[in-house]
């Protein structure tokens, strides 16, 4: 099964949870006039290489897919996010999305304020009680893909020491970093895990120098490959990858191509596909809010790339136990620990 499959499936069981809690927000837009989508990107925008160009692809299928009128925002530095949020809920979109966690409390207070808007926050991290029935939260397990992509490091490492650079330090990343690092010990106990975060303002999301420095210091004190969840800020550490003939992980969508010679794998979230079938709900009359609707393996929500170079660098048999250690943290005998 492809991951694209996966996605597909977990969103299609998403609606039919959905219909537990609730029924469907509005008539087919189509019935009305074309579909007005707006949408608000995160620090570091279009051009990361990862999460907001994944969620632009979203857009992007959309647009081609279905009858849409499309018009996206890039904020500066993410203080002017609500303004953005409230400029297209004011200027008559039928829905609008809010890429990042950072839009939660907006997005709840501006979903009370325009009650006939239709809103989406991917990776939502705001209260899930008496979510506004016109908001939908999406998050994330990432650290259950995290823990996989630790599993991999840990596979892959001769020396025993691996690294992690996050962007800005909050408990969202944290979480990618405690799953990875469980992942890690997972299969390596003895293993030292290296972390350091570009900062604690959203612009950490969007700095490539910081990000090759902090890589560059754990490849100097050992690590051989680095994990990262830092937005833009990774194309600096695998700009250090490159420099140091080292390995690294990307993350949220497939970053191979960004350092051929250094990327052995990516954590992957259906960021996209999230985005496309939240638009597609709306066209169709079928959207549903008034709920929080977390997203990890279990419904492909999350995974973990692999391929050939993956395959040649781990070894034979590495995708046996990656995929054993994914049945496990589906079936719940592995518990993967986010906080």
């Amino acid at each position: 099964m492809t991951r694209r499959t996966r996605l597909l499936g977990w969103l299609a069981a998403a609606n039919v949870l959905l219909l537990v809690v609730g029924l469907p927000f509005g008539k087919p837009v189509a019935q009305r006039s074309r579909a007005r989508i707006g949408l608000v990107f995160d620090v570091g925008g279009i051009g990361d290489k990862s999460f907001n160009d994944a969620a632009y692809a979203g857009l992007l299928k959309a647009e081609k897919e279905l009858d849409l009128s499309v018009r996206y925002i890039e904020p500066a530095d993410g203080t002017d996010r609500e303004s953005a949020v409230r400029e297209l809920a004011a200027g008559g979109h039928d829905l609008v999305i809010g890429v990042g966690f950072i839009f939660s409390d907006d997005m709840r207070a501006l979903a009370t304020r325009y009650p006939d808007v239709k809103f989406a926050c991917i990776d939502y991290s705001g209260p899930r009680e008496n979510v506004p029935p016109n908001l939908v939260g999406l998050p994330f397990r990432e650290q259950e893909g995290s823990f996989l992509a630790g599993a991999l490091a840990g596979l892959v490492t001769k020396s025993k020491k691996v690294g992690f650079v996050g962007g800005m330090q909050i408990p969202l990343i944290r979480k990618f970093e405690i799953g990875y690092a469980a992942g890690v010990h997972h299969v390596c106990p003895e293993c030292a895990v290296f972390a350091a975060y570009a900062g604690t303002e959203p612009k950490a999301f969007a700095d490539p120098t910081t990000g090759k420095e902090l890589a560059l210091a754990q490849y100097g004190r050992g690590a051989d490959i680095v994990y990262h969840a830092a937005g833009k800020t990774g194309i600096g550490v695998f700009n250090a990858a490159r420099a140091e003939g080292k390995w690294a992980i990307g993350v949220d969508a497939d970053q191979r191509h960004e350092a051929p010679c250094c990327i052995v794998s990516s954590m992957v979230k259906g960021v996209d596909v999230a985005v496309f079938r939240t638009i597609q709900e709306v066209v169709e009359g079928r959207f549903v809010g008034g709920g929080v609707h977390e997203l990890g393996l279990a419904e492909g929500g999350v995974d973990l790339v692999w391929d050939d170079l993956t395959e040649k660098v781990a070894g034979p048999d590495a995708k046996a136990k990656i995929d054993a250690i994914r049945a496990e943290i589906v079936a719940g005998t592995i518990r993967v620990p986010g906080e």
